[in-house]
């Protein structure tokens, strides 16, 4: 079947490219505004570039049409630290889904742990493997109401490459990668 997209809603552009490009994976995005740390899930994010190191996300508005505290923080505070979910994490992953009034932390609200690697990076989400300790780079103007920001990878934290195992999203559904082939 071919579907010829600019005869479809964005729903149901958003179900077909979420279906099939997969697995896609689960990043807790880590901002600060002021002294309180927002945690967001994104499962719209990859690399870009390793010369130089990028990667891209792709930002939504709120139900209500208004910007994503991510995205508002992104462009006052140019950082962001980009952390893999793990397994273990998946229950508190779906919580901070939830959206929040921008001056409540995700991370107390649903006891997310971090800890600071970098003062001058927000914290990163402690129980991930990988971190990415990025600077804004861009908005990518492709006349959507979703934000492609591109953001510059300055330092990353690996704490055992060997048993990382991140969360993805397949269509609607969680999986992890489990087995490596060589």
């Amino acid at each position: 079947m071919v579907y010829e997209l600019d005869k479809l809603e964005t729903s149901e552009i958003y179900k077909l490219i979420s279906s099939t490009i997969i697995p896609r994976p689960i990043a807790w995005i880590v901002t600060n505004y002021k002294d309180i740390i927002n945690i967001a899930p994104f499962s719209y994010f990859t690399p870009l570039s390793s010369n130089p190191p990028t990667l891209i996300v792709s930002i939504g508005h709120k139900k209500d049409g208004s910007k994503k505290d991510t995205l508002i923080n992104i462009l006052e505070n140019k950082k962001a630290t980009i952390c893999m979910a793990n397994e273990s994490d998946l229950e508190k992953l779906k919580l901070s889904a939830t959206s929040l009034d921008r001056i409540e932390s995700e991370a107390k609200k649903y006891k997310i742990e971090t800890k600071i690697v970098f003062d001058d990076f927000p914290p990163m989400i402690k129980n991930s493997n990988v971190a990415f300790f990025c600077t804004f780079n861009q908005i990518v103007n492709i006349k959507s109401p979703t934000i492609p920001v591109i953001l510059n990878i300055e330092k990353i934290y690996i704490k055992d490459l060997d048993s990382h195992n991140p969360i993805s999203r397949v269509a609607k559904e969680f999986a992890t990668i489990g087995n490596r082939l060589n």
